[in-house]
């Protein structure tokens, strides 16, 4: 019975042995990663550059390594900075702690932060892997300019 088993294994081995190896050459090629996968966060903004994040907590609150901390500030009537009442004046991530469920993704109701699909996020020191809002939120788009006809 012992000998069975071992031939077995032994069939596992050399079939695997005999298939040629699946190197990819970083940073030359570029691995094919999965289409729902689950990377580096983002913060996103609307069109007219007001940012999607309206600080409700709702993120953090879904997130089961708490790795979110947001700090909410009341929006300014005449320079807006969100869309809402309120705006996200500190919004970290803390990229060690997530495990990359996505659970913020789909607890936020406005659609201001996603995981893209990035995954070499890496540093020499902790501090490094704390993102905060200027690393996370999208660079402001350009206004578009009316075309005289």
């Amino acid at each position: 019975m012992a000998f069975l088993e071992f031939a077995r294994g032994l069939k596992v081995t050399l079939s695997t042995m005999l298939k040629p190896p699946t190197t990819i050459q970083q940073p030359e090629e570029r691995r094919v990663l999965p289409e729902r996968f689950r990377g580096k966060h983002a913060l996103h903004r609307y069109e007219n550059n007001l940012e999607r994040c309206i600080g409700c907590f709702l993120c953090a609150g879904a997130c089961p390594a708490e790795c979110i901390y947001i700090e909410a500030a009341e929006n300014d009537p005449n320079n807006p900075v969100s869309a809402g009442e309120r705006y996200a004046r500190i919004y970290e991530i803390d990229e060690l702690r997530c495990i990359f469920c996505g659970f913020c993704e789909e607890a936020c109701p406005t659609g201001a932060i996603t995981l893209e699909p990035v995954f070499e996020m890496s540093d020499y020191e902790r501090g490094g892997m704390i993102f905060d809002k200027a690393i996370l939120l999208d660079p402001p788009r350009p206004q578009a300019v009316a075309a005289e006809t």
